[in-house]
C-alpha cells in the first residue's frame, strides 16, 4: 500500500481536498474538480502562487522568475509544484468565485486525427474526433500527446465551442523546429490515434455580462477566442463584440470570409485585423501597426473600458505590452482575461 494521502486545506474558500503522493497540489485539484488559479502548470507563469500557511512541503524545479528567492522565504509556494509531505494549510492570492463554481474534473480522453488543415503558411487547423464527449467552457485547453517512441505533449485551446463535445478543431502555430507542430504536416496521418487531457484554463467566456466584450489575439491565439466568440453567438446575448487580430502581413490572416459573414448577420460585431508588417503594402485599406496600439485608439475614442470584458490570447509580447494598455483606459483588473502563449522549450 501506498502512502496515506494529506488533506489540503484553502483559505479562505473553505475548500478541502486530498492529495496523493509524488501528486502536485494542482494536478490534485483537477483530478477532483477544483478550478484553483493556474496558467502554465508547469512553474514559469506565477498564475497559482499562494502562501503556505502550515505543513510539510516540497517544490519540484520552477523558475525564479515565478517564485523569487525573497517570496520563497516568506513561504510562498506554486500550486503546480508543490508535493505534500502532511496536511496542508494554504493562502490563495488569487481565486474567482466563478471559476470555482464552473470546476469541471480533468479526465484523459481518446482521440482519432480527422484532418490537418492549411490555414496560413504557418498556421495550421487539427480536427480530432473524441471516444466520448468533452466538457468544457469556451476559451479552455486541453494537453494533447501524440503518438510514437517518444511521446510529445503539448497544450492547445479548442477552437471550437462547447456545444461540439466531440468533435474538437484547434488553431495551431507552426514552429519550424516544433517536435509536435513540425509532425503536422504529413507525419501526423489522418486516422492517428491520440490522447487528450483536460480541460484546463480560466480564460473562458463569462456569461451573462453586460457591456461590450473586446477579443484580443495573435497568431494561434485565435484558436481560444474563436470559441468564445462562437459560444457568444449562440447565446443570443446582445453585447457589443470588437475582435482584434494582430498579424504581420496579410498572407497571415485567415477566416476572413468567416469574419465578413458574421459581421454581416450580426450589427454589434466588428472585426479589426491590425498588420504590423505592411509598409509596403499599398493595397492594405486596413489597420496598421501594434495590435495593442489599435485596441488603445479604440478604447480612448470609447470614452474607457470600465464597463468592457477583455478576452486575450497570444504570445506573451503581445499580453506584455496589452497589459498596460488596458490598465490605463481603466479596464477592471477582473473583467481582464490572459492566456499567454509560450513556445515549449523542447
Amino acid at each position: 500500500m501506498g502512502a496515506p494521502a494529506n488533506v489540503v486545506r484553502l483559505n479562505p474558500v473553505g475548500i478541502e481536498f486530498e492529495v496523493e503522493e509524488n501528486e502536485t497540489v494542482l494536478d490534485a485539484a483537477f483530478r477532483q474538480g477544483i478550478a484553483l488559479p493556474h496558467g502554465c502548470k508547469e512553474g514559469q507563469c506565477s498564475a497559482c502562487k499562494s502562501v503556505l500557511v502550515q505543513g510539510e512541503i516540497e517544490l519540484k524545479k520552477y523558475s525564479t522568475f515565478a517564485l523569487n528567492e525573497m517570496e520563497r522565504g516568506q513561504d510562498y509556494i506554486l500550486l503546480c509544484r508543490t508535493l505534500a509531505y502532511s496536511d496542508l494549510e494554504v493562502d490563495l492570492l488569487n481565486y474567482d468565485e466563478e471559476v470555482l463554481s464552473k470546476s469541471i474534473p480533468v479526465k484523459e480522453f481518446g482521440g482519432t486525427v480527422m484532418s490537418v488543415t492549411a490555414l496560413t503558411h504557418d498556421i495550421r487547423r487539427l480536427d480530432v474526433a473524441l471516444d466520448e464527449p468533452l466538457k468544457f467552457w469556451a476559451g479552455q485547453y486541453v494537453d494533447i500527446t501524440l503518438p510514437g517512441s517518444e511521446a510529445i505533449t503539448r497544450s492547445f485551446s479548442m477552437a471550437n465551442p462547447p456545444s461540439e463535445s466531440q468533435a474538437l478543431s484547434f488553431i495551431i502555430k507552426k514552429y519550424s523546429n516544433g517536435r509536435f507542430s513540425s509532425r503536422l504536416d504529413g507525419e501526423l496521418e489522418v486516422g492517428a490515434q491520440i490522447r487528450l487531457k483536460g480541460p484546463y484554463g480560466t480564460c473562458f467566456r463569462r456569461e451573462r455580462r453586460t457591456g461590450p466584450m473586446i477579443l484580443v489575439g495573435g497568431g494561434s491565439g485565435m484558436s481560444p477566442l474563436w470559441s468564445i466568440l462562437q459560444d457568444h453567438l449562440a447565446s443570443g446575448e446582445d453585447r457589443q463584440v470588437c475582435f482584434f487580430y494582430g498579424a504581420r502581413t496579410r498572407n497571415d490572416l485567415f477566416y476572413l470570409d468567416r469574419f465578413a459573414a458574421i459581421a454581416a448577420a450580426c450589427p454589434s460585431f466588428s472585426f479589426i485585423p491590425v498588420l504590423s508588417h505592411a509598409a509596403d503594402d499599398q493595397a492594405w485599406e486596413g489597420q496598421r501597426g501594434f495590435v495593442h496600439e489599435a485596441v488603445h485608439a479604440h478604447l480612448r475614442s470609447a470614452g474607457g473600458g470600465d464597463d468592457a470584458d477583455v478576452y486575450a490570447c497570444g504570445p506573451s509580447p503581445m499580453i506584455d505590452a496589452l497589459t498596460p494598455v488596458l490598465q490605463i483606459s481603466g479596464v477592471d483588473a477582473e473583467r481582464i482575461f490572459f492566456d499567454k502563449f509560450t513556445p515549449a522549450n523542447t
